[in-house]
C-alpha cells in the first residue's frame, strides 16, 4: 500500500538576543539541532535574559504533504544550515562576525494501518535525528557539538485520504507530535544537541489537488514547551522556558512530466508568547523568520526524492540564512 508524505522535522539554525552596547557585557548561548529540537541562549547582563525556541520543522516537509495511505513510510532527511548573521528583535543584524552551521541527518518511520476513526485512518511515527552544530560568533559563543537529538513520536495520526473541497481532491492529516529530551545535553556546554525539556508539536496537513497535475500543500503547527530546569550554567538561572509559537510550510508544484514535479516552497514561524527566565516573562524575546525558495521531487515505485532549498528573511531574535534539503522517502 501507499504511504507518501508524513513527518518530519525541520533543521535550521537557531538564536535569539537582542542588540547589545558595547559597554554591556555580552554572555551569548547557543544550541542548534538541525532535524530536531535545540536551544540558543542569550543573555547581555544587566538586560532580561531570552531563551529561544527550540528549532522546529521548517521547509522539511514540501510537496504532496497531506497525501498518505495506509501502510509503512521509512524516510531520511539530510539537512545543510548557513547563517551568515544573526538579527536582533527590531530585524537588525548584530555587528561582528556570526556564523553558525548546522549538518543533520533525521531518520524517520511511520506506519499508517486499516482501523479508522471519524473517517481517517489510525497511525504513528518517530523520527530520530543526528546532528552536528558549529556556533562560531563575536558574542562570546564559540562551540561545535555532534550527538544525538531528543527523540519525537506521535501516538496519534489520522489520516484523511478521500475527501473533496469544492469538487476538488482533497487529503489532509492531523499529528499529534511530542518531542522527549533523550538527546545529548550537558548544561556545562554552549552548544547542545539536545534540548531538556519537553515540546508538544501537533500539526495539520493538507493537500489540494486544483488539476491532475497542480498541487498545493500546507501543514500548519502549534508549538509549546515545557521548563528546562538545567539551564546553560552561564545563564545564571534556574529555569527557562521557551515561548508558544506558530509555524507552517507551503507548498505548491506542477508535474512537467510523470513522476517530475517543480514547484515553489516556504515556512513562516512567529513566536506569539514571551520566553520565561525564572518564571518571569522576557521583553521583546518573540522570534519570527521567513522562507522561500525552489524544490524538485522525483517520484515512482512507492520512492520519492525531494530536493529543496530556502532562502530565509526577516529574521527576528535568531539567524539568518539558507537551507538545502535532501529527502528520500519510500512507501511499503
Amino acid at each position: 500500500m501507499k504511504n507518501e508524505a508524513n513527518k518530519e522535522i525541520s533543521t535550521a539554525g537557531k538564536t535569539s538576543r537582542r542588540k547589545s552596547s558595547p559597554a554591556t557585557a555580552v554572555k551569548m548561548v547557543f544550541a542548534v539541532l538541525a532535524g530536531m529540537g535545540l536551544l540558543f541562549c542569550a543573555g547581555p547582563a544587566p538586560a532580561a535574559d531570552v531563551v529561544s525556541l527550540p528549532t522546529v520543522n521548517l521547509g522539511d516537509t514540501s510537496f504532496q504533504d497531506g497525501i498518505a495511505f495506509p501502510g509503512w513510510l521509512v524516510e531520511e532527511t539530510m539537512n545543510y544550515y548557513h547563517a551568515g548573521q544573526i538579527n536582533d528583535h527590531d530585524g537588525n543584524k548584530l555587528s561582528g562576525s556570526n556564523k553558525v552551521t548546522a549538518v543533520s541527518a533525521t531518520t524517520h518511520i511511520a506506519y499508517i494501518s486499516n482501523l479508522q476513526l471519524l473517517g481517517g485512518f489510525y497511525g504513528a511515527e518517530v523520527l530520530l535525528p543526528l546532528a552536528d552544530v558549529d556556533v562560531d560568533t563575536s558574542l562570546g559563543a564559540k562551540d561545535r557539538n555532534r550527538g544525538i537529538g531528543d527523540l519525537i513520536v506521535s501516538p496519534f495520526i489520522l489520516q484523511w485520504t478521500d475527501n473533496k473541497l469544492f469538487s476538488m481532491p482533497y487529503f489532509h492529516r492531523f499529528v499529534f507530535d511530542i518531542t522527549l529530551p533523550t538527546g545529548d545535553y550537558d548544561r556545562n556546554r554552549a552548544v547542545n544537541i539536545g534540548t531538556n525539556l519537553v515540546s508538544i508539536d501537533p500539526y495539520y496537513a493538507f493537500t489540494i489537488m486544483p488539476t491532475d497535475k497542480l498541487e498545493v500543500s500546507a501543514r500548519l503547527h502549534y508549538l509549546w514547551n515545557s521548563e528546562n530546569d538545567k539551564p546553560f550554567a552561564g545563564l545564571g538561572a534556574g529555569t527557562v522556558q521557551p515561548g508558544q509559537a506558530f509555524h507552517a510550510n507551503y507548498a505548491a508544484s506542477y508535474e512537467i512530466v510523470k513522476g517530475v514535479r517543480l514547484g515553489v516552497n516556504g515556512y513562516v514561524l512567529q513566536q506569539l508568547t514571551a520566553d520565561k527566565v525564572d518564571g518571569r516573562s522576557q521583553a521583546n524575546s518573540e522570534e519570527r523568520i521567513f522562507g522561500i525558495g525552489p524544490g524538485l521531487q522525483l517520484a515512482g515505485d512507492g520512492l520519492s526524492l525531494y530536493l529543496n532549498s530556502y532562502f530565509e528573511t526577516g529574521a527576528e531574535n535568531r539567524p539568518e540564512g539558507i537551507k538545502a534539503i535532501f529527502r528520500l522517502s519510500k512507501a511499503f
